[in-house]
């Protein structure tokens, strides 16, 4: 497709540069079975804690729905479990398995390859500073 002015957006590169890093951290992932909306997923559980599904949506950019859907397939394959809260017993929070922290560490090691191709062909410097960036602008729009 010819050049057009979509590319004058920062909406519309932010996206273009989003779909092309997920392009590449995807195929890391792909070998060990997962995506990349099971990967946040994953890492956001990584902590120990248990979450809400709206702490979990919030932390991982998903919508509640499809969130849920994401959610069910990890408990079908074993990788996340849900349990009430002890505190409130209201509240069903999810936490990452055994089997899960096993495969975590796996995704890890794909992320951080993935990491460093994205340095190699932009530079350290440059990605670190384009990181700090993106979370500043984050922050001054939040």
């Amino acid at each position: 497709m010819a050049e057009t002015k979509l590319r004058s957006y920062l909406a519309y590169l932010l996206t273009e540069a989003e779909r092309e890093v997920n392009r590449g951290l995807a195929e890391e992932l792909a070998a060990e079975g997962t995506t990349v909306d099971q990967w946040r997923i994953l890492q956001a559980l990584s902590d120990g804690h248990g979450h809400s599904m709206g702490d979990l949506a919030a932390a991982v950019l998903m919508p509640h729905p499809t969130l849920t859907k994401a959610v069910d397939r990890l408990v079908d394959d074993a990788l996340v479990y849900r349990r009430q809260d002890d505190t409130d017993r209201r509240r069903v929070a999810v936490f990452l398995s055994d089997r899960g922290q096993a495969l975590v560490q796996r995704l890890d090691r794909r992320v951080e390859e993935h990491h460093r191709t994205v340095e190699a062909a932009y530079g350290t410097q440059r990605t670190e500073r384009l990181m700090r960036e993106l979370a500043r602008l984050v922050a001054s729009l939040d």
